[in-house]
């Protein structure tokens, strides 16, 4: 029987290290792509569905299409989630600064600070989270 040969510990921190940082470097491109697919899918639904509708047709669309969506991908496609697909597609228009918020904030993060009605606190809040005070 062989024994089993010891790793140096700066080894063992260091390749600890790699793993971890290619995880959080992935999670945050899965992040990203994800707010980007709820924006096109609530942009989609804006432009193509929505627009100039009455209240009621627009909330029959979402139901119906959530219902779709739930049966094919799951339950993460609820009428709550593309309403926050919607929000964040009005909230930001252009493609381009959703990607750079994206880049920094996560979902969760974007998902609470849609929800400011006021926009100049929205925005307030979204610069100190996109720039944190360094210590």
């Amino acid at each position: 029987m062989t024994r089993p040969v010891p790793t140096d510990h700066r080894l063992f921190a260091d390749v600890r290290h790699l793993i971890d940082a290619a995880r959080q470097r992935v999670a945050s491109v899965v992040n990203a792509e994800l707010t980007q697919l709820y924006w096109q899918i609530g942009r989609r639904i804006n432009s193509e569905i929505l627009q100039g509708q009455r209240a009621e047709y627009g909330k029959q669309v979402i139901a119906e299409l959530a219902k779709q969506l739930a049966t094919e991908f799951g339950k993460g496609w609820s009428e709550r989630q593309l309403r926050y697909c919607l929000r964040v597609a009005d909230i930001f228009p252009d493609a381009e600064i959703l990607h750079t918020v994206c880049s920094q904030l996560s979902w969760s993060h974007l998902r609470l600070i849609i929800q400011i009605e006021n926009p100049l606190k929205r925005d307030f809040y979204l610069e100190i989270c996109r720039f944190p005070r360094q210590a």
